[in-house]
C-alpha cells in the first residue's frame, strides 16, 4: 500500500515530521516497506529560461541555446528537441547532474564542435512520465532558478507500507490515517460526503446473486466530458505507480486508494439493458480490461446486460463497456461483494487487480451510500453532468457485532497495564462504540463471587477482523505499542528437563555438521521447481494449482535441481569449485521424505607444479562423501552393500547405490548424467549423491548398558590376498566375502589394488584385498593362519574367484 506524505495530511491533521510518522507505522503494526522522495535525485535540476536559439553550424536537427538558469550566468547548451525555442521556460540540468532516467552525470562536453554546458530535459529523462518527444515546457511565470522539484511538487515521499491480510481497514489511507490518530499523531479529519440531488430514476440494476453479491448500488451521470485528470490527482496517482488514463477512470482509482472502496463507471451507450450481478454460465467470456479474455461459469458472479458480460464482479471491468474518451453517459457501480466468492474467483482465473486484493480483505459494507455519493460528486466536478437518484438493489451484510470486554482481560492477556479510561480513549477513536457495565456479586454454589466492571464493545463495520475479545485486547496493545509489552520469564518447572528433539531432528542436526565439517556450503532451495526440472528428474508427483511462479509449480521430487541450479549460478560467477549440501524435503504421493543431497563440481584440486593440470572430482569422491553422511546420520556402515543401479540422473558406467540388501537404497551417488548436466547448462564434471535418511533402520532400544571399552591386549596382523575374479564380479562382493571368512578374527578388509592388463587373462581382473586379523588372548600360531587363510579363499572361490599365482 503505498501513498504519499501530503496525501496522509489531507485525512491527519498533524505536525509530526516524516521520521516520527514512520515510527509509529512500525510501531502500531503497520510495517513500512521503503520511503522514496522523488524531490532528491530531482535537487540539482532547476526552473530555466531559453534565451536564444540558433541553428547548430555541423547538424541540421541540433540547435545551439543559450540558457539562463537563474545565477546571472547564462549557458549555452546544444539540444536536439524539435520544440526547443527562445522564451520557453523548462527544466534545465546543471553540470554534475545525475540524470535519474539512464544514470549519466552531465559535464561539459562538445558537440559537433560545439561546447554544451548541461541539459535541457524531457519527462522520461527525469522518469516523471514516458513523453520524450520534446522538452519539459512549463508555464511562462515559472520562478527561473528555483529547484524544479520544489516548484513541482515533487518533495512528497512515497510511503509503502506492508499490509497484512487481517486489516482490510487500511487499505486505504483514511484507515491509515485513523490508526496514527488513535496513536496520538494527530487528528483524524472529518469525511465530507456531499449531498447529491439526483434528477430523474435512477439506472436499472439488480442482484440475483446474493451470497456473491448482496448490494448493488449505482448512479448513472449524463452529460459528462471525459479527459484528463486535473494535475492534483494525476500527481498522487503517478506517485505511487498508478499510470493516470482518464478522469472517470482515475476517480475510480483515486477512491479506491484514498478511502478503500473499490468503484467501477459504465459507457451507458454500450449497454444493451439494464445491470444484473448474477452468477456466471458455462461458456460466458469476457474481455478484461488487461487484454485478455477470461472464461466464466457458475461458482463465479458477474455483471451482466441483456447480452454479455460486462464485468467479472469486485475483480476486473470488462474493456468493451469501459469508458472511453467520446464517454458522455456513465453509470457508476458501488457494489458489496463477498469475500470468498472473490477469493474463489481470483484463484479459478489466475487473475489479480487492486480492486480484488480489497474485496477478498472485506471493504467496509456501511461505505455504499457514501461512497456512491463521493464517487458521483468527484465526476460532477471534473466532467460536468447531471446525477440520477440512486439505485439500491439488495443490502450489504451490517449485522451489528458486540464483544463483551473486561479492562482487566488487557493486563491478563498481553501482560500490559492500561488505564481502563486510556483503553477506552484507544478504542472509541479506531471507532469502536463502547458502553459499561457495572459489576456486582453473583452466587455460585452458593457462594459470593465479585464480578468486574464490564463493556460492551460494538465493532465498527470496517473491522472484519474483530469478533472476541482478545481482539480488542490486541487493538489496545497495539496503539499503547508492542515495545510496553514486559519481557517475563516463564517459570521453570523442578527437576531436570526433558530433551526436546526428537530423534530424526538429532540425526538432521548431526548430518548437517558433518557436512559443513566436511567443507560442504549449506544450501536452501524452494521446495517447488519447474516442470522442466522435474521432467530431467523423472517427473513429479504433486503440482501447484495456484503457485507463486511458472518456475515453481512441481512438488520438488529431488534436491538435485536446486542444488544444480545453485551450482550453475556459482560457476558463472567465477567459482572454480562448487561443493554444495541441503537437507531438506522431497514429495511424493505416499508422502514427503527427509533427504540428504549434495553436489561437487569444479577443480577438485586446482592446477600446481607438481601435478599440472587440475584434478576433477570422480564417482568415488561422491562415494566417499555418501558413506561418511550416513555414519553422521546412524547407518550401519559396516553392513552396506554397493550396487551399480542408480537412478536415471546419473551416468549409467560412473555411479552407483548403497543397500542394506538388494530392495533398501539407503543412497545413490555418482557422476551427474550429460543429459542433466545439460539441462541445467553445466560442463566438466559434476558428481552428485543423495541420502535418504527415511530409509535408515532406527536403532533398537536397549534394555542394558553398553559393555566397558576393552582395547586389545596384541597387535593385529595384516595378511595380502590377490585374486583373480571375472569382470562382472564387483568388488565390494569379493571383500565382503573375504570379511565373512572369520567373523571372529578378521576385523577388516580392504581393497588396496586393481588390475587389467598383461598377466591377466581376458575377462578377469585382478584384485588386491589386505585383510586385517586380531588375535586375543595369545598371538596366533602358523596352524591358526594357514587356516584362516584357507577359509578366506573358500570364501572368495565361491564368488568364482582364484588365488593369484
Amino acid at each position: 500500500m503505498k501513498f504519499t506524505l501530503s496525501w496522509l495530511k489531507t485525512h491527519l491533521d498533524t505536525r509530526a515530521d516524516l521520521a516520527t510518522i514512520l515510527k509509529a507505522l512500525n510501531a502500531i503494526g503497520l510495517e513500512v516497506e521503503g520511503v522514496e522522495n522523488p524531490a532528491e535525485k530531482l535537487g540539482a535540476f532547476k526552473i530555466a529560461r531559453v534565451l536564444t536559439a540558433q541553428k547548430h553550424p555541423q547538424a541540421d536537427k541540433l540547435q545551439v541555446l543559450t540558457v539562463d538558469h537563474g545565477d546571472g550566468n547564462p549557458l549555452q547548451v546544444v539540444c536536439g528537441a524539435p520544440n526547443a525555442r527562445a522564451g520557453l521556460v523548462g527544466v534545465f540540468g546543471v553540470e554534475g547532474a545525475v540524470v535519474p532516467a539512464n544514470g549519466m552525470v552531465l559535464k561539459k562536453t562538445a558537440i559537433r564542435g560545439v561546447e554544451s554546458n548541461g541539459m535541457m530535459c524531457s519527462v522520461r529523462e527525469l522518469e516523471l512520465g514516458e513523453d520524450h518527444d520534446g522538452i519539459i515546457e512549463l508555464v511562462e511565470d515559472a520562478p527561473v532558478g528555483q529547484v524544479y522539484a520544489q516548484w513541482a511538487g515533487l518533495d512528497d515521499p512515497v510511503i509503502d507500507v506492508s499490509i497484512t491480510p487481517n486489516r482490510q481497514d487500511c487499505m486505504g489511507v483514511r484507515g491509515i490515517a485513523r490508526d496514527l490518530a488513535a496513536a496520538g499523531l494527530g487528528t483524524l479529519n472529518a469525511i465530507i460526503v456531499p449531498e447529491i440531488q439526483g434528477f430523474g430514476p435512477g439506472p436499472d440494476v439488480r442482484t440475483e446473486d446474493m451470497d456473491g453479491c448482496p448490494a448493488f448500488f449505482a448512479r448513472s451521470v449524463r452529460g459528462v466530458t471525459n479527459g484528463a485528470s486535473p494535475e492534483w490527482m494525476a500527481r498522487r496517482l503517478k506517485a505511487i505507480g498508478q499510470k493516470p488514463i482518464s478522469a472517470l477512470v482515475d476517480i475510480t482509482n483515486y477512491i479506491m486508494i484514498d478511502l478503500g472502496r473499490p468503484l467501477h463507471v459504465y459507457d451507458m451507450a454500450t449497454l444493451k439493458g439494464g445491470l444484473v450481478a448474477r452468477k456466471g454460465r458455462a461458456g460466458e467470456q469476457v474481455l478484461a480490461l488487461n487484454g485478455k479474455t477470461y472464461t466464466v461459469d457458475e461458482t463465479m458472479t458477474v455483471i451482466a446486460d441483456d447480452e454479455a458480460v460486462h464485468d467479472i464482479g469486485g475483480i476486473m471491468g470488462g474493456e468493451h463497456s469501459g469508458a472511453q474518451d467520446g464517454t458522455t453517459e456513465v453509470l457508476i457501480e458501488c457494489a458489496y461483494f463477498t469475500p470468498e466468492r472473490i477469493a474463489v474467483t481470483g484463484q479459478k482465473l489466475g487473475l489479480s487487480s487492486d480492486a480484488r486484493g480489497r474485496f477478498e480483505r472485506g471493504v467496509d459494507p456501511a461505505f455504499l451510500d457514501d461512497g456512491l455519493s463521493i464517487a458521483t460528486s468527484l465526476v460532477m466536478t471534473l466532467c460536468g453532468g447531471t446525477s440520477s437518484e440512486a439505485t439500491r438493489a439488495g443490502a450489504p451484510p451490517m449485522e451489528p457485532r458486540t464483544v463483551t470486554y473486561a479492562p482487566g482481560q488487557c493486563l491478563a492477556l498481553a501482560g500490559v497495564d492500561v488505564a481502563a479510561d486510556r483503553q477506552k480513549e484507544i478504542l472509541e477513536s479506531l471507532g469502536f462504540a463502547v458502553s459499561a457495565i457495572s459489576g456486582g456479586v453473583e452466587y455460585q454454589d452458593g457462594m459470593p463471587v465479585v464480578t468486574p466492571d464490564q463493556w460492551y464493545v460494538t465493532v465498527p463495520t470496517w473491522r472484519r477482523d474483530v469478533d472476541g475479545w482478545p481482539d480488542i485486547v490486541e487493538e489496545v496493545v497495539r496503539i499503547v505499542g508492542l515495545d510496553h509489552v514486559p519481557s517475563t520469564p516463564l517459570p521453570r518447572v523442578p527437576g531436570v528437563a526433558r530433551p526436546t528433539a526428537t530423534p530424526e531432528q538429532l540425526t538432521e542436526r548431526r548430518v548437517r555438521r558433518t557436512a559443513a565439517a566436511r567443507g560442504l556450503a549449506e544450501a536452501i532451495n524452494w521446495s517447488f521447481i519447474s516442470e522442466k526440472e522435474a521432467a530431467a528428474v523423472g517427473g513429479g508427483d504433486w503440482t501447484l494449482a495456484n503457485p507463486i511462479s511458472e518456475d515453481l509449480k512441481v512438488m520438488r521430487p529431488s534436491l538435485l535441481p536446486g542444488l544444480l541450479s545453485a551450482t550453475k549460478r556459482n560457476a558463472d560467477r567465477g567459482a572454480t569449485q562448487v561443493r554444495l549440501f541441503e537437507l531438506g524435503r522431497r514429495y511424493f504421493k505416499q508422502g514427503e521424505r527427509a533427504t540428504v543431497g549434495f553436489v561437487l563440481a569444479g577443480e577438485k584440486v586446482a592446477r600446481q607444479w607438481q601435478s599440472g593440470k587440475a584434478q576433477p572430482f570422480d564417482a568415488f569422491d561422491a562415494k566417499a562423501e555418501v558413506i561418511a553422511l550416513l555414519a553422521a546420520a546412524g547407518a550401519p556402515v559396516a553392513n552396506l552393500q554397493s550396487f551399480g543401479e542408480a537412478s536415471a540422473a546419473y551416468h549409467p558406467g560412473q555411479s552407483g547405490t548403497l543397500r542394506l540388501g538388494p530392495k533398501v537404497i539407503l543412497a545413490e551417488y555418482g557422476v551427474l548424467h550429460p543429459s542433466l548436466a545439460k539441462t541445467f547448462g553445466l560442463t566438466g564434471f559434476v558428481v552428485a549423491g543423495e541420502i535418504f535418511l527415511n530409509a535408515i533402520p532406527g536403532k533398537r532400544k536397549a534394555g542394558f548398558m553398553r559393555a566397558p571399552y576393552a582395547p586389545p591386549a596384541l597387535q593385529a596382523v595384516k595378511r595380502d590376498f590377490a585374486f583373480l575374479v571375472p569382470e562382472a564380479v564387483e568388488a565390494d562382493a569379493v571383500v565382503r566375502a573375504v570379511k565373512g571368512a572369520d567373523k571372529k578374527t578378521i576385523v577388516d578388509a580392504r581393497l588396496f589394488d586393481l588390475f587389467v592388463g598383461p598377466g591377466v587373462e581376458e575377462g578377469m581382473k585382478s584384485l588386491a584385498v589386505e585383510v586385517t586379523l586380531q588375535p586375543g588372548d595369545k598371538s596366533f600360531s602358523q596352524e591358526e593362519l594357514e587356516a584362516i587363510s584357507a577359509a578366506v579363499v573358500r570364501s572368495a572361490q565361491k564368488l568364482g574367484a582364484s588365488l593369484r599365482g
